[in-house]
């Protein structure tokens, strides 16, 4: 199955811009406009998103800075919008940014909490970023900077690319991207050495003003999303002479001109913005991704890095998940005002899909368009009904600590509806715990910004009201509605499967879906590849049948679709079935169709270990060794051509001397089947049974399947051998 990407390049609404778009899409983007939520007149704007990485409420001069100089952010909101009330999905940052790009909370979204608390979080193919979305509308995307997900490998369903960004620099993986002189940095899916001494923020941003100057003429318009880590720790930077002569900690001068670089970065984007002509039909926002940090030697307090709010990050207090939030476009937005709603990070999707004329928003998302506000029509902005936050984080800070008081280890979670804000701590890391064994506390944000006075005493129906609130915006496991263009190859089958599906509120009219193939190969769809019309809700899946020319290697074919007057495109690897063996062969001297193993790749001939080959003991029965064999550990499948012309498949098959000498536990059960059909299995193989001999008829089977699967509910000793495993031709 191929990651789901959506690009528009090389089709016809890019090649001409918005003007190829279909003329039933324009009225209803000239009724988005009017009605505040859509673009305004001259098409659609360019779109610039700066993530600040770990900056404060309080670090901005816009919201109270003092001590530390940010001229430039503060021009942007002199002549914007500043919101009051915007937050962070999220106190820590690999939850807050999987929110943003998705729009869910973190009740619902992939990814919710730090790799601290177990392991490197990851998108898939289902979770669809605002990338995607505006990508489906023909905008060229590209983020600079720190996605902060794992794994770090190219072409992954969680890379940027796979996500919707046609171009990629900086970090993958969430703790490279605390290394400010790293050894490389990603361009795309490769590795890129950087020269010794680079200090990648200045080496980010300057791809960031490249991007603008490659895509501001157009045709078509641009998404920039530019996240630098600073001011994240460590506090190291080139120079930090404008604050030389205060008396601080280098690490506070090191933060503070941090800052000041993150604002001059945001200078050199409008600046950039103005030299190429299209700063009026742009719209900037700049954000953090959590509170201020105390890492490294930073002390937050000596800049009041929080302003009037209590806590930090890590902390769901307001301190923790309030941040700053400006917006600035001449012409669209009116110099020097402010908004108070309640803005999460998590409406950015939805917003950015307005502002884009209506591009293909799913359904299934928690975010709301904050267009409106944008676009001098606040009160046509829907408002959330309250907002949530969960917190699962096992790093800990002092400061942060004592604001929880002393449960910063312990699971949280926060609502805020209206005037009230509530905190909650469960007794450990379990939330599933009743509700009367956490610690409740209750404030009235209008009376008490800072969160002094807990009032939950004396508002017991406020608490039980919010408690539920808590309980209903949680999800184990928030399940997607599909969105776009998917594609699934069966090379075994010799087909690809293309899925459209419509994942947002509108009908999309005039839904097709088309195929492209090398030369010499053809495609032929079994049903319908359009469809008048493709409601919410549904799709159009087409099983696309393909033959290849006797020994063409590889490929990755390329499905397009257009629908509602955006364009999806999807990429798949496909590999078209080998040759079926033309002599008596071993398993392991012939290519594969397919091959899963539940750990570590599939071993072949004589080895055991952790390797495709040669690098173990050789397997082994009973001290009797096999040349020539396949190493697996459950759950695994092997499919291999054999095209009608095998006559018998022959094997001994069982947990191995070498497994047997690390665990007894071990138990497993294997099956061989012909064209899905069981020819044959054992009963359970354990190293105390010892391996059982194969000895089967596949005359006429064209794809023969070998599977093990564990048999004890415990598959951590199931590795398992099919020692020479061999077939002999008719």
């Amino acid at each position: 199955m191929s990651s789901r990407r959506h690009f528009l390049a090389g089709s016809a609404a890019a090649a001409a811009g918005f003007a190829a778009l279909p003329q039933a899409v324009r009225p209803a983007r000239a009724a988005a406009a009017e009605s505040g939520t859509g673009a305004v007149a001259g098409g659609p704007p360019n779109l610039v998103v700066i993530l600040a990485d770990d900056l404060g409420y309080g670090d901005l001069g816009a919201y109270g800075q003092k001590l530390i100089t940010t001229p430039r952010i503060d021009q942007l909101a002199a002549e914007g919008l500043r919101f009051t009330d915007a937050y962070s999905a999220a106190a820590v940052c690999a939850p807050s940014r999987a929110a943003l790009l998705t729009g869910l909370h973190t009740g619902h979204a992939a990814v919710r909490a730090n790799p601290s608390s177990g392991g490197q979080g990851s998108l898939g193919a289902g979770d669809t970023t605002f990338a995607e979305v505006l990508r489906a509308r023909g905008y060229r995307t590209g983020l600079f900077g720190k996605w902060g997900f794992g794994p770090e490998a190219g072409n992954q369903p969680s890379h940027p690319s796979a996500r919707g960004f046609e171009e990629f620099y900086g970090y993958i993986d969430h703790g490279h991207a605390h290394e400010y002189y790293p050894a490389y940095l990603w361009n795309g899916n490769a590795k890129e050495t950087v020269p010794t001494g680079t200090f990648a923020p200045d080496a980010i941003a300057a791809r960031a003003l490249g991007f603008i100057d490659a895509h501001a003429a157009g045709p078509d318009p641009f998404l920039l999303f530019l996240a630098p880590n600073l001011p994240h720790a460590p506090s190291e930077i080139p120079d930090a002479s404008a604050y030389a002569s205060r008396s601080w900690t280098q690490a506070n001068k090191s933060h503070a001109a941090q800052i000041s670089l993150l604002d001059a970065q945001v200078g050199a984007v409008v600046d950039r913005l103005k030299a190429r002509g299209v700063a009026e039909r742009t719209v900037v926002l700049v954000a953090s991704d959590n509170g201020p940090h105390e890492e490294g030697g930073v002390n937050p307090d000596l800049f009041d890095a929080n302003g009037p709010l209590r806590g930090y990050k890590r902390n769901l207090y307001e301190g923790g998940i309030r941040v700053p939030l400006v917006a600035w476009s001449p012409g669209r937005i009116a110099p020097g005002t402010t908004s108070a709603r309640p803005t999460p990070l998590y409406d950015l999707l939805p917003t950015l899909a307005d502002l884009a004329g209506g591009a293909p928003a799913p359904s299934d998302i928690d975010g709301l368009s904050a267009a409106p506000v944008l676009n001098g029509a606040p009160a046509l902005a829907p408002v959330h009904d309250h907002l949530y936050w969960y917190r699962d984080e096992q790093g800990v800070t002092s400061r942060a600590n004592t604001q929880d008081g002393g449960r910063a280890k312990q699971v949280a979670e926060a609502i805020r509806k209206d005037r009230w804000k509530a905190v909650r701590f469960a007794p450990a890391r379990d939330r599933t715990v009743p509700d009367a064994q956490w610690r409740f506390e209750l404030y009235d944000l209008t009376a008490d910004l800072a969160e002094k006075q807990d009032v939950a005493a004396a508002n017991p129906a406020v608490v039980a009201s919010l408690t539920a609130l808590l309980r209903s915006s949680w999800a184990d496991v928030y399940t997607r509605r599909p969105w776009g263009l998917t594609t699934t190859a069966s090379p075994s089958a010799g087909t690809l499967t293309t899925t459209l599906a419509n994942g947002t509120t509108r009908a999309w009219a005039d839904a097709r879906v088309s195929l492209s193939v090398p030369a010499g190969w053809t495609a032929t769809p079994a049903g319908p590849a359009a469809t008048a019309s493709l409601g919410p809700g549904q799709s159009l899946t087409t099983v696309w049948t393909l033959t290849a020319p006797q020994g063409a290697a590889a490929v990755t074919l390329t499905a397009s679709a257009t629908a509602g007057g955006s364009a999806f495109t999807a990429r798949a690897p496909y590999a078209p079935l080998p040759a079926p063996p033309t002599r008596d062969s071993y398993l392991s001297d012939l290519p594969w169709v397919s091959a899963s193993n539940g750990w570590g790749p599939v071993e072949i001939d004589r080895s055991n270990g952790k390797q495709a080959a040669g690098d173990g003991t050789p397997i082994a029965f009973g001290g009797v060794a096999h040349a020539k064999g396949l190493g697996v550990h459950a759950p695994s499948e092997i499919v291999y051509h054999l095209g009608g012309r095998g006559n018998r498949f022959t094997t001994l098959v069982g947990i191995d001397d070498f497994s047997k000498k690390q665990s007894a536990a071990g138990a497993t059960r294997a099956t061989v089947r012909g064209d899905g059909l069981i020819l044959a299995t054992t009963g359970v193989l354990t190293a105390a049974s010892g391996p059982t001999a194969l000895d089967v008829d596949v005359r006429g089977v064209r794809l023969l399947t070998l599977t093990v699967e564990d048999a004890n509910a415990n598959s951590a000793f199931d590795h398992t051998s099919w020692a020479s495993a061999r077939v002999t031709v008719v």
